[in-house]
């Protein structure tokens, strides 16, 4: 149990009505979106960096251990708390304190919603391109912990392609500053990319600087129905090696527009096996010769069905399915977890092939939607956790998941993070001298083992002492 000496010297720091310490406020921040819990001692909201470090000298000292979380989207248990520790919860520190118009660039805190950055910048002509799923609700230093993607990553890139600066504490409470407000920068380390994706290992982010981009000035969707999975994956294929990129290519198996339909009713064909979702953006004529091309080469590719938007209207009804895919599938069982895994684009349709076999083979239910332009796949399997038999196939699939996306030159994950739900296969991607030298990052920001220390390199870490 968390002293009561800490929780004093937290209120005295932040004041009674920002340290929480009742059990049913505890409960509120024992999960993210994994599936393991854990009560924290006391969770604390500070709404300053200076508050940030003076919690973390307090920790320091006292050695408690201590989990930053932003909203608790996380899907790999990256912001699950240590028992006992402290949840630093930064969501009252949801500033934007600057745009910078002629310098395309926007200055914000940690606990700002990714989808109000959009909108603020937006308004002005511009564009903050990360966009995760969870983007009305997950904060931006979530996003830079976990190097957040979204559906515009294929043409656009992740978090981390989008970082000027960053304000991080340190877990000796000590403030750093990282990077600059420069387009280029090769001045010593780039502790902003390190930083980008550590999934608050090695620091605590409080303010960050992004990049902006023109906002596009068009953009068309189209849908493509496919009556084979296998020339579904091969059609991206197909249009990436023609040149085009696409700002958004998505893939939905069978399983996934049966659970939609049945959820949303939108007309959706129950017996194609696949269905890719794409949508082009830059200037006008581009956008019209594009679409027209992406619409070709579905066609040529075995489509059935070719449906291209031609208003905004039409554009976000296309839209609507990818939205609903998981709220229509937590309504399937009373647990679904999405696996994220990523191949290369010419390894997806083989991939994509496996996801059935390993099903059957297992006896799990798997449906799949995917970024399918850049090979990132979401697996997601539906199940009820009470039931340990179930669970033990579950996890037998998952691992050949892993397994089958390695051996075809993929990576444990595009961008969910490793958190807990896969460090144990971290020793299948990494060499030990590679992730003894991730523990010496490690320990070098963090000698006391003190920040998220129930994080992917906890076991890496014990073993390399």
């Amino acid at each position: 149990m968390l002293s009561s000496k800490v929780l004093k010297r937290l209120e005295g720091i932040l004041g009674q009505e920002r340290v929480k310490s009742a059990p049913e406020d505890l409960l509120a921040y024992s999960y993210d979106g994994y599936l393991q819990e854990s009560l924290p001692g006391a969770v604390v909201f500070p709404r300053t960096t200076e508050e940030v470090s003076a919690v973390m000298k307090l920790a320091s000292a006292e050695k408690v251990p201590v989990t930053p979380r932003g909203a608790g989207t996380n899907l790999s248990g990256g912001s699950i708390p240590v028992p006992e520790g402290i949840v630093v919860c930064l969501t009252r520190m949801n500033r934007i304190l600057e745009i910078d118009e002629r310098n395309r660039l926007a200055v914000a805190e940690a606990g700002v919603i990714n989808g109000d950055l959009q909108k603020a910048v937006e308004a002005r002509g511009l564009t903050y391109p990360p966009d995760p799923s969870s983007q009305f609700i997950s904060t931006l230093g979530g996003n830079v912990a976990e190097n957040a993607g979204g559906l515009k990553c294929l043409k656009y890139g992740t978090t981390r392609d989008y970082l000027l600066a960053l304000e991080v504490v340190l877990a000796s409470g000590e403030v750093i500053t990282t990077g600059s407000r420069t387009a280029k920068n090769v001045t010593g380390y780039d502790l902003t990319r390190l930083l980008c994706g550590s999934e608050g290992t090695l620091g605590i982010i409080t303010k960050i600087t992004v990049r902006l981009l023109p906002k596009p000035e068009s953009k068309r969707a189209l849908q493509a129905i496919f009556p084979d999975l296998g020339q579904a994956g091969e059609t991206v294929a197909r249009i990436m090696g023609a040149g085009i990129t696409p700002s958004i290519m998505e893939l939905m198996d069978q399983g996934i527009t049966g659970a939609v339909e049945d959820f949303m009713h939108l007309g959706l064909p129950r017996d194609a096996e696949a269905i890719l979702l794409i949508e082009v953006d830059g200037r006008q004529e581009m956008v019209e010769k594009e679409v027209a091309q992406v619409a070709e080469l579905c066609s040529a590719g075995g489509a059935s069905e070719v449906k291209v938007a031609r208003s905004d209207e039409e554009n976000e009804q296309i839209w609507l399915a990818r939205r609903s895919v998981f709220g229509a599938l937590a309504r399937l069982s009373p647990t679904t977890f999405s696996e994220d895994t990523t191949v290369p684009v010419s390894q997806l349709p083989l991939m994509l092939r496996k996801f059935p076999e390993i099903a059957r083979r297992h006896n799990v239910r798997i449906a799949v939607v995917a970024h399918a332009g850049d090979g990132n796949i979401h697996p997601c399997l539906s199940f009820d956790e009470r039931d340990r038999e179930e669970m033990a196939r579950v996890e037998r699939a998952a691992q050949e998941i892993v397994a089958e996306s390695l051996a075809l030159g993929g990576t444990l994950s595009g961008e969910h993070g490793i958190g807990l739900s896969k460090a144990r296969f971290l020793p299948m991607e990494f060499d030990p001298t590679t992730l003894q030298i991730m523990a010496q990052i490690k320990r070098a920001f963090d000698p006391l083992g003190i920040l998220s220390p129930n994080s992917f390199l906890s076991q890496h870490l014990a073993a390399s002492r």
